[in-house]
């Protein structure tokens, strides 16, 4: 573990970006040489291990391109010039996207407050947070039912996931590039219905992801104790409650036979397709020991699902749509992992937490910092340098 801290202290610096008074970490030079926003919140979690200053700079830098209305754009473009692969899409802004990923910055925040108590940092950046949270809370759940929507398989973090097949209307097994034009047609809507979110949803789609509300939950949790500490006792109440609420939404509406579904359209029809994010209510202590016990027992540890040589693939082996190295259709990647041994660790499950942190950091050793790994025989795959495998220093 030693030299792997070692090897992630270098990667950061080999993937620090500054640009004026802005800094920041790319999570791949060559494949991806931008700033995303739960990529930033995974960096800052990973740099506070060694580095308080970058984590807080990733986190000003993340919070500088915020929209009026509160929304954290999933992408900024601070350098258009670095030569890339990565695909140029029109967003219908100039230097960002106009869509979000999993609010997971409360949590990065969090964390960093954690280690050096700075309530400086936390008064500085906290109208922010406050600002993004309540525009999900209410731009996200038009009809307030408390389960916040996503308008863009992209903005799940997990862009083409087979559990966005059913809502693209895509059979289980197609191509990359036909998912991708599904995807960029979304785009072209947000834009011409001018960034409207609740009518986006309403007429091009319209999902509640399970990952993203349990991520809500969690952040609304730490958001609270952050106003708190602020000494905001009547905000610190109203996202303790709002938590409260998506937590029992989510039972409501995902919950059937002991797993939580992501649900679609206005009827909240589950999408009964098992990938990882059947684990990520775990993350947010959701489900009751029970429920956590059986949900571990018949998917996690079984050898047809989930418990392959290297686990936890992204999908469940017995899927039509598993692929072992296809991009979000089966390959294990590291920050999946991160959010299953942290609800691993939330149930008690230490023993089976340990393994999954073993074999993230066998990964690792094996192939090296790469986006995504085969979990039947550990080959890395995809962007080279890639920097989410530094949350194997967050496994303790």
């Amino acid at each position: 573990m030693k030299d792997i801290k070692k090897a992630c202290f270098e990667l950061f610096l080999k993937n620090k970006r500054k640009l004026g008074k802005y800094q920041y970490t790319v999570p791949s030079p060559d494949t991806y040489p931008y700033q995303w926003l739960w990529d930033s919140c995974f960096h800052a979690i990973i740099l506070s291990h060694f580095n308080i200053r970058d984590a807080k700079a990733e986190i000003l830098t993340l919070l500088s391109k915020q929209f009026d209305n509160g929304l954290i754009p999933h992408m900024i473009y601070w350098d258009r010039k670095t030569p890339t692969d990565f695909p140029v899409i029109e967003w219908g802004k100039k230097d960002t996207s106009t869509i979000t990923q999993p609010p997971m910055i409360a949590y990065a925040v969090w964390q960093i407050f954690q280690k050096d108590k700075d309530i400086r940092f936390i008064k500085k950046i906290y109208p922010n947070l406050y600002h993004f949270y309540r525009y999900l809370l209410s731009e996200r759940d038009p009809h307030e039912k408390h389960l916040i929507g996503i308008l863009n398989p992209d903005e799940s973090g997990e862009d083409n996931s087979p559990r966005f097949d059913i809502p693209l209307n895509l059979p289980p097994r197609h191509s990359f590039k036909e998912n991708t034009q599904k995807r960029l047609n979304l785009v072209a809507q947000n834009i011409s219905c001018n960034f409207d979110a609740p009518f986006c949803m309403r007429n091009f789609f319209w999902v509640k992801d399970v990952p993203f509300n349990a991520i809500m939950v969690e952040n609304l949790k730490l958001l609270a104790k952050l106003a708190a500490e602020l000494s905001l006792e009547n905000d610190a109440k109203f996202f303790k409650d709002a938590a409260a609420k998506i937590a029992e939404a989510m039972k409501k509406y995902m919950l059937d036979k002991g797993v939580f579904w992501p649900t679609y359209g206005e009827n909240y029809q589950k999408i009964e397709v098992k990938t990882w994010a059947i684990f990520a209510p775990l993350f947010a202590g959701i489900l009751t020991q029970n429920q956590a016990n059986d949900l571990i027992k018949k998917h996690l540890l079984n050898p047809k699902e989930f418990w392959t040589k290297y686990p936890a693939p992204t999908v469940s082996m017995d899927e039509p749509s598993f692929d072992p190295e296809g991009f979000w259709r089966g390959p294990v990647w590291i920050a999946t992992n991160w959010f299953i041994y942290q609800g691993l660790k939330n149930y008690g499950f230490y023993d089976i937490a340990k393994q999954i942190k073993e074999s993230s950091i066998a990964l690792i050793e094996k192939s090296g910092f790469r986006e995504y790994f085969n979990p039947n025989t550990g080959e890395g795959f995809g962007a080279k340098d890639f920097t989410w495998g530094g949350l194997v220093l967050d496994m303790n």
